[in-house]
């Protein structure tokens, strides 16, 4: 195979860069399964990754995504053949193993999930890891007894790519959904996107009392730090809090009140981790009863590998909304 173009992220005195380059099939990260690429998407976490801002990467060189699709060329397990249109997302792809700023991808066969019928290789990269993420939420939170009578489900980190599916998702499956957000004026865009209501989050007051008048029927929470202490402060009984990001801090203040007086529930996900079963599980309720309504109104921006420096710096600064996805 001819050489094919990749952004490959370095360690040396100076820091973490990553930077486009060629390289051949020989040089990937071993696997089963060898992927022509045809999207990818930017996580915050592959912003943490490719600048240095977060220890991501166990090892280097490495070629940097956490998300891909694309079509089958090549497979070693009669589970694939050449021509499937598949996805990958999570495990330790552009972790410790090459990822998805690739043209190619070669990953071991359990990572692969087939894509759902009712999904394109453009639209499962819109969705990614952050749309994943956001499903999973919503599956554990259903798992344990959530439903959209007990009320209000609060998302925070609204404008973020987690925040926009959870909204989407949520609201599509008759959830009541409030948004948090530091940025009032995409107000309008959440709304299109389900949020019945928009909390400004300039405004809370945070007290240190352990519980607080009981708001939310439960939340997924993208920040951590003294906001996700708010909340199991502030969500009513039985409810269910998904924690999923630190953008706000990676400290939890609270105490046992919310739990063993409100019977409050806070639920770990990680997308990354997911069990390969549960994983094609939740992938196949995104192709059906979980699957974005609002593709068209979605702030979708699409790059290529040049793009990505820039965008992981505005990421970073909290400057984007929305999904990014790269065109392979």
């Amino acid at each position: 195979m001819e050489k094919f173009r990749v952004y490959r992220i370095y360690k040396d005195d100076t820091g973490i860069t990553g930077r486009i380059e060629q390289t051949t099939l020989d040089e990937l990260s071993p696997g089963d399964v060898v992927i022509r690429a045809e999207y990818s998407s930017v996580n915050y976490k592959d912003a943490l990754a490719a600048t240095g801002a977060g220890k991501i990467i166990s090892n280097f060189p490495l070629i940097g995504g956490i998300d891909v699709s694309g079509e089958v060329v090549n497979s070693e397990v009669p589970q694939f053949k050449p021509g499937d249109k598949v996805l990958v997302t999570g495990y330790d792809l552009g972790v410790s193993h090459d990822g998805g700023y690739a043209e190619f991808v070669r990953v071991p066969a359990e990572w692969v999930v087939t894509i759902p019928s009712t999904l394109t290789t453009r639209e499962v990269m819109i969705i990614g890891t952050a749309g994943f993420t956001a499903a999973l939420c919503v599956h554990r939170m259903e798992q344990n007894d959530q439903y959209p009578e007990m009320g209000k489900i609060l998302v925070t980190g609204a404008t973020g790519g987690v925040g926009n599916m959870a909204i989407d998702m949520l609201s599509s499956n008759g959830y009541d959904v409030t948004a948090l957000t530091g940025k009032l004026e995409q107000s309008d865009y959440l709304r299109q996107l389900g949020a019945k209501e928009i909390l400004d989050r300039n405004t809370l007051e945070l007290s240190d009392r352990p519980l607080e008048k009981a708001l939310w029927a439960g939340a997924v929470d993208n920040l951590g730090g003294e906001i996700l202490s708010w909340i199991t402060r502030t969500v009513k009984p039985w409810g269910n809090i998904t924690s999923v990001g630190l953008a706000g801090g990676a400290k939890l203040e609270t105490t046992v009140m919310p739990f063993i007086l409100r019977g409050v529930s806070l639920l770990g996900i990680t997308s990354s981790g997911c069990p390969t079963e549960l994983r094609h599980r939740v992938w196949q309720r995104i192709g059906t009863d979980l699957r974005p309504r609002h593709f068209e109104k979605m702030a979708v921006r699409e790059i290529g590998l040049e793009g990505l420096d820039e965008t992981f710096r505005a990421m970073l600064d909290g400057k984007t909304t929305g999904r990014t996805i790269v065109r392979l």
